[in-house]
């Protein structure tokens, strides 16, 4: 069966990701054509990328590294679960997604969004880091704005819309992860 990893790309303390995240798992758990897992990124304790060799040849010293590497070679597509920092996503989701390389290859992505303008920055630079990591980014995408999906800019309460739109995106995430298949298997 198909695995998706929904990446939770906040590690801020009071962080709205993680009620976010928690939502996109339990939508997602719904259903019966995949296989779905949340990675939180706080599970990893990732330093700033302290590798000395180039992600790009497959040579990790660092257990941490390893335990990564390991968990994301274990997926065939994502959903990326991003804050929008100062026009971008979060330094912890940047760094973690730096880690590593193979490990991303040929496998689908798909973004859930939140932050002013519904994080819509934050997942532009996320599509321009998937095309360079061979990540087919899919068109769908779930933006949350901080104005009208959380009361308070701090109690996640999305529109029944939001529902819909992550339907869509995880139907486009299972679909290109099948379909690339058989390129991760050579």
């Amino acid at each position: 069966m198909t695995k998706i990893g929904i990446i939770l790309g906040s590690t801020r303390p009071g962080r709205n990701g993680e009620a976010v995240a928690r939502w996109v798992h339990e939508l997602a758990a719904q259903r019966s054509d995949a296989e779905f897992e949340l990675i939180d990124l706080l599970d990893y304790k990732l330093p700033h990328l302290d590798e000395i060799m180039p992600p790009s040849l497959g040579q990790y010293a660092q257990p941490h590294t390893l335990a990564w590497a390991e968990k994301i070679a274990s997926f065939d597509g994502f959903i990326m679960v991003t804050p929008e920092y100062n026009h971008s996503t979060s330094g912890a989701l940047k760094n973690a997604i730096d880690f590593l390389y193979a490990e991303w290859n040929n496998k689908a992505v798909g973004f859930v969004s939140y932050g002013s303008v519904g994080g819509a920055r934050a997942v532009e630079h996320l599509r321009l880091i998937s095309g360079e990591l061979q990540m087919a980014d899919v068109r769908a995408q779930v933006a949350l704005s901080l104005f009208t999906d959380f009361e308070n800019f701090s109690v996640f309460k999305p529109g029944p819309h939001q529902a819909d739109a992550l339907s869509t995106t995880l139907d486009q995430v299972v679909a290109w992860s099948e379909a690339l298949a058989p390129l991760r298997a050579k």
